[in-house]
């Protein structure tokens, strides 16, 4: 009695995430670990060791070069008057959103002042060179280095009110700030994963 179609697709698919596994072993060292995935469908499996070896493979680059090789041009900000800077901030937002990376708690900053931090350093943080990923996205915030200005500044311009009393309680040591209101109105405009009709067209 034969195997089954399905059953020697089953076998394939087998042999395709064993090969796929040691190559992720091999490109990294011999230091990868696996676990929890006894119950994920074969199908689920093997896509993930592909991205695995292909995140391993891929190239570093930034995401300040990734524009530019997409033909955007980024002029250090004193380059710029006020105008022509705001134009170039958006039009540099909606570039990243293309590449599945996506601006999050924008509006204590200045147009100025984000587009500065985007060119001096958040841009210059190397990256894989993945494809962008229609199910995937990568999310950058000004306040995403975790300091204690980065928490400062996320209590008290976009933490509600059960999200600081619950930061409060793990942390009593806590110097809470009083919440206030940020002075820049951007980022219900930013490009979201979903592209929301909003989202897309940025402010007038």
């Amino acid at each position: 009695m034969g195997i089954k179609d399905s059953d020697e697709e089953a076998v394939e698919r087998e042999k395709r995430i064993a090969e796929l596994k040691r190559q992720a072993e091999e490109l990294a060292g011999g230091e990868m670990a696996e676990g929890g995935m006894e119950e994920t469908p074969p199908e689920i499996e093997e896509g993930f060791w592909q991205h695995v070896v292909d995140y391993e493979k891929a190239p570093w680059t930034t995401n300040l070069k990734q524009l530019e090789e997409a033909g955007i041009e980024m002029p250090p900000p004193e380059a710029l008057n006020d105008e022509q800077l705001s134009k170039k901030l958006w039009e540099v937002i909606h570039g990243l959103a293309l590449l599945r990376v996506f601006l999050d708690d924008t509006d204590h900053l200045s147009d100025r002042e984000l587009y500065t931090e985007l060119w001096s350093d958040m841009l210059r943080e190397e990256v894989k060179a993945m494809p962008p990923d229609a199910d995937g996205a990568w999310h950058l915030s000004p306040l995403g280095g975790g300091s204690e200005e980065d928490i400062q500044l996320q209590m008290k311009y976009y933490a509600d009110e059960e999200w600081r009393r619950q930061f409060k309680e793990d942390f009593p040591d806590f110097v809470m700030p009083e919440h206030e209101d940020p002075l820049y109105d951007r980022d219900r405009f930013l490009p979201q994963p979903d592209y929301g009709t909003a989202s897309e067209q940025g402010p007038n």
